[in-house]
Parts: C-alpha cells; sequence; structure tokens
C-alpha cells in the first residue's frame, strides 16, 4: 500500500494549546464518548491511548473505497511524548455516497433485532439505507472483535461510534512508522517466507471455520504483509464487514471454496503450488 496523501506532514504536525479551538482536522479523542462496549477487548493493549486529554488528528487517507474510506489518524496527549497512537480510521460513507451495494447473498441468515430497522431496510426507504449504511459498519466491528478474541490475525479494533471504527494501523517497519504495510498482493517473498504466510493464512482459516466463519471476500489484496522484508512476514486480515454464518447463510461454503481459489492462486503462481479443494476440504473439516 502506498503512503498516506500528503496533506499534513508529520514532522510540521503541531498541537493547539488545550482550551483553544482545534485545527480543521483535528478533534477531541472519542474514547470517552462511546458506549463501554464499543471499546476493544479488554486488556486494552498498552499503545491504546484512553487519555481524555487526548487529541485525534487526520493525517492523511490510506484507502479510498466504494463504500468506505481509510484514514492515518493520531490520537495523542499533547506534551506527552508517551501517549500517543498511530490508529486506521475506517469510515463508511452514507447510502447516498455508496458506490455499490453488496450482494444480498451475504446477509442471509443474519438477523436484525429491531423489527423498525428491519422493515425501513425492506423498503429501501432514506431511513433505511442510512440503517444498512450503519449494520455494516456495526457488523465488521462484531467481526474484527470476534476474531481477534480467538487469535485470529487482524488489527486490534479501538472503538466503533456510528459509522467509524478505529482499528490498529499496521505499519510497514521498514518504511517508516507512518507507511501501511503491504497488500499480500504487492509482496514477492522467497519459497521460505511464501511457506510461513501460508500457513499463517491456513491457521487463520481454520480457526475462523472453527467459529463457524467464513471471510467471503478474503484476496490477495485485503490481507497485509506486516515485516514484509524480514524472515518472519506476518500476514494480517482486513476488511470482514461481510463475515458470512457457515451455518445459516446457504452461500457460505460457495463464498469458502472462492477465498479458498483466490488464495491458492496467488500462492501458486508464486511458486508455492496451493491447491483449492484441498485447501477447503481441509476447513470444512474444522467447522463440523
Amino acid at each position: 500500500m502506498s503512503d498516506i496523501s500528503p496533506a499534513i506532514s508529520w514532522d510540521e504536525l503541531s498541537y493547539r494549546a488545550l482550551g483553544e479551538d482545534l485545527a480543521e482536522h483535528q478533534r477531541w479523542s472519542t474514547w470517552d464518548t462511546v458506549e463501554r462496549l464499543c471499546r476493544g477487548p479488554q486488556p486494552w493493549p498498552q499503545w491504546v491511548v484512553t487519555s481524555s486529554a487526548a487529541i485525534d488528528t487526520d493525517l492523511g487517507v490510506l484507502k479510498t473505497g466504494k463504500e468506505a474510506d481509510v484514514f492515518l489518524l493520531e490520537r495523542a496527549v499533547p506534551g506527552d511524548p508517551d501517549a500517543r497512537c498511530l490508529l486506521a480510521a475506517k469510515r463508511y460513507r452514507s447510502a447516498e455516497h455508496r458506490l455499490f451495494r453488496r450482494d444480498d447473498a451475504y446477509t442471509q441468515g443474519r438477523r436484525v433485532r429491531n423489527s423498525r430497522d428491519a422493515r425501513a431496510m425492506a423498503t429501501k426507504t432514506n431511513f433505511g439505507r442510512s440503517v444498512e449504511a450503519d449494520l455494516w459498519a456495526r457488523s465488521e466491528w462484531s467481526g474484527l472483535v470476534r476474531l481477534y478474541e480467538a487469535g485470529v490475525p487482524v488489527p486490534y479494533p479501538v472503538q466503533v461510534d456510528g459509522r467509524e471504527i478505529l482499528m490498529e494501523f499496521i505499519a510497514d517497519s521498514a518504511s517508516g512508522p507512518t507507511v501501511a504495510a503491504p497488500r499480500l498482493h504487492q509482496v514477492r517473498p522467497g519459497l521460505a517466507a511464501l511457506a510461513r504466510l501460508f500457513e499463517q493464512l491456513r491457521d487463520a482459516l481454520r480457526t475462523m471455520a472453527s467459529l463457524g466463519l467464513v471471510h467471503g471476500d478474503l484476496s490477495p489484496y485485503n490481507t497485509l504483509v506486516a515485516d514484509a522484508d524480514s524472515a518472519e512476514p506476518r500476514l494480517v486480515i482486513i476488511d470482514v464487514p461481510q463475515l458470512v454464518d457457515l451455518a445459516a447463510n446457504p452461500h457460505a461454503v460457495e463464498f469458502l471454496l472462492r477465498d479458498c481459489t483466490n488464495m491458492a492462486t496467488w500462492f501458486s503462481a508464486k511458486g508455492y503450488p496451493v491447491d483449492a479443494d484441498e485447501l477447503l476440504a481441509d476447513l470444512l473439516g474444522y467447522a463440523w
């Protein structure tokens, strides 16, 4: 993934004194304003900044997408160099600004608890489209929390606030703290690294299968590789709003096969043969 857009210089970034108006790209930390259940799993990592004195600063755009944009955000307490962290802020677009609609096949088997919301979504009213946008953010948040707690390599989910999810920023250690780790399709690992990455992928998918979950849109474009140039590259799975329930969704096995095929094709093309059907059979063995 490329570096952030140069809207704000990291070296020149300065904070306003407490009590003064914040800059246009700043806000007070939203940590204290969200409900407790909207914060990440405990124990919170030491790097998470929870101080009410912290300021959130947008540093630029990491990625634009059809349904959401991802920004690099610094949460820091002015004057305290030890109380600062970088986060990825994924902001889902409102219904009228989304560039596509997800296939209804993803949502089969899901339940909307609020009957008014369910009716509005079914009739495609403006309110219903707004509810649908919120639902995707909540779905990704719930998925990240569940996967993180199960040990699946996903970014730590810090908090959710409406359509915004704040999560751990996965940096490229070789390029600097504000450069995102490359996506799998961007790296050129040797055979030893390929073997390690595939083992991590298979372990992650096995854990997901044991939870009865399928990514549903897995590819080399939504997996990151931290420490890509090291002897121990680390695979990180991202973009999980469409998690599919293996038991409740009639298309789940079809989605799982597609995930397996996407990843097997990439590994095989790089010189590490992977059979998609064998991978599928292996994963289904962990599901049932």
